[in-house]
C-alpha cells in the first residue's frame, strides 16, 4: 500500500502540534501547547440568534450552492474593516473567502509553485504554512527573524542568488515568536522585494488582538503590486466556523478562485451568511475588546512567573499582541527533552523544532497564554520550571 501513495504526501510529516494535542486531552495536563482562542470569548448567544435570523429570513437560499469568491456582503464588511483599522482601500472584488486561512495557504501554494520552485519563509516560521507549503515541494530559503522584523541582509542575499517566488511573513505578533515588525523593517522588505516577480505573503490572523503599542504599516501599502493579504474570522469569532480570507490584484486572483473552484467550490455558504449577520448586529470591536484586555493580562501573568520561576539565562519575547510567548533556552538544553520532562510533571508546550524546516532539534519552545487562566498560568509556568532546572 504505501507505493500507491504520491511522493509529495510521503514527503510531508503529520501536524506536531495535532499529534500534541493527543497527549494534552488529559484534563490533568496544563497545556500552553495549542494555538487556541479562549472558548470563553466565544459569541454563542449572537451566533445563535444570527443563525436563527438567517434561517427565518432567507430559508432555503442559504443551503444552496453559491459563486466561489464568497457571499458579497461578507466581503463587503471585511472591506469596510479594512478601510476602518488599516485605512487600506480594497474593493470587495479583491476579496476571496476561503475554509480558514489555511486554505489560502494551499490556494497559493498550487497557484505558484512547481516542484523545485524557490520559497522565502521565516525562521522561526508558522508550522501550518511549512506544511501547506511542502505539499508542492518548493525549495524553502528560511530567513531569521528577531525583535524588529526579518534579516534584511539574509532577504537581500537570497533574493539576489534565487528567484524566490513566494515570501511568507506573520508580520504582526507572529506565530511562533510573538515578535512584530517595526515600520523600519517592513519598508526594508517591501524596498528589496518592489521590482521583483516574488509576492509577499502577508499572514495576519492575530492583527486585531493588540494590547499594547501602535498599529503599523501594512505590505499593502509599501508594495501593493506585490502583496497578498490572507485574513482570519478564527481568533476573533470562533474557528469552528472555518472562514478567512484572501486579498489579491486581480490578475493572481483569476487564476486563485480557478484553484478554489477545483479544491472545494466555495466556502460553507451557511457560516458566511451566518457571519455576516452576526457582524451586521453586533459590534465586533467591542467583542474584540474584551478579548484583547483578558489576552493582555494573561499574557503580562505569564512573563511575571518567568521573571519570577525560571532560572537566570533563558530569554523570552514580550508580545504587543496576539497568543505567543517564544523562549530561548540555554544552547546546550533540548526543547524536545524538556517536553519529555514537562509532560511527566502534567504541563505542555510546543518545542521549537516543528518551526524550522531543517532542524530535528532546537533549544527554543513556544508557549501559548490565550488559552488559560491567570493561576493556572503561574502554576503551569512553576512546573515547567521545576522540569527546567531538573534537566539542568
Amino acid at each position: 500500500m504505501e507505493n500507491a501513495f504520491s511522493d509529495r504526501i510521503n514527503d510531508v510529516p503529520k501536524s506536531f502540534i495535532r499529534e500534541i494535542l493527543k497527549v494534552t486531552i488529559d484534563a490533568s495536563i496544563i497545556s500552553f501547547a495549542g494555538g487556541l482562542p479562549n472558548r470563553a470569548f466565544f459569541p454563542v448567544k449572537a451566533l445563535q440568534k444570527a443563525s436563527n435570523a438567517v434561517f427565518e429570513q432567507a430559508g432555503a437560499e442559504v443551503l444552496q450552492y453559491a459563486n466561489s469568491e464568497g457571499y458579497i456582503g461578507l466581503r463587503e464588511q471585511i472591506s469596510e474593516r479594512y478601510r476602518k483599522r488599516d485605512g487600506l482601500d480594497i474593493a470587495p472584488e479583491d476579496i476571496l473567502i476561503t475554509t480558514g486561512s489555511q486554505q489560502g495557504l494551499d490556494l497559493l501554494g498550487k497557484t505558484f509553485l512547481n516542484e523545485g520552485d524557490d520559497l522565502i519563509i521565516e525562521e522561526p516560521g508558522y508550522l501550518g504554512a511549512i506544511q501547506a507549503f511542502a505539499l508542492y515541494r518548493p525549495r524553502f530559503h528560511p530567513v531569521p527573524v528577531g525583535e524588529g522584523g526579518m534579516d534584511t541582509e539574509k532577504l537581500s542575499l537570497v533574493l539576489q542568488e534565487r528567484s524566490p517566488k513566494l515570501l511568507y511573513t506573520v508580520t504582526n505578533f507572529q506565530n511562533p515568536s510573538g515578535i512584530s515588525y517595526s515600520n523600519e523593517n517592513r519598508k526594508a522588505v517591501a524596498d528589496l522585494v518592489q521590482g521583483s516577480s516574488c509576492i509577499i505573503i502577508q499572514d495576519d490572523p492575530y492583527g486585531a488582538l493588540r494590547f499594547s503599542g501602535e498599529p503599523k504599516i501594512s505590505f499593502k501599502q509599501l508594495a501593493p503590486d506585490n502583496t497578498v493579504l490572507l485574513g482570519s474570522f478564527s481568533k476573533t469569532v470562533a474557528p469552528a466556523l472555518r472562514l478567512g480570507w484572501l486579498v489579491a490584484p486581480p490578475g493572481i486572483m483569476d487564476k486563485l478562485i480557478i484553484a478554489k473552484q477545483a479544491a472545494d467550490l466555495h466556502s460553507d455558504y451557511l457560516a458566511q451568511r451566518i457571519l455576516h449577520r452576526y457582524l451586521a448586529d453586533n459590534d465586533i470591536d467591542a467583542h474584540v475588546a474584551t478579548i484583547v484586555a483578558q489576552y493582555g493580562k494573561q499574557k503580562e501573568a505569564m512573563i511575571g512567573a518567568i521573571n519570577d520561576f525560571f532560572p537566570a539565562g533563558i530569554q523570552c519575547t514580550n508580545p504587543e499582541g496576539g497568543m505567543f510567548l517564544w523562549i530561548t533556552l540555554p544552547e546546550t538544553m533540548s526543547s524536545m527533552a524538556l517536553f519529555e520532562a514537562a509532560i511527566q510533571k502534567k504541563v505542555a508546550f510546543v518545542p521549537g523544532t516543528p518551526f524550522y524546516v531543517d532542524r530535528k532539534d532546537s533549544n527554543t519552545l513556544r508557549l501559548n497564554f490565550s488559552c488559560s487562566d491567570e493561576p493556572t498560568i503561574v502554576e503551569g509556568i512553576k512546573r515547567l520550571a521545576e522540569s527546567i532546572r531538573e534537566l539542568s
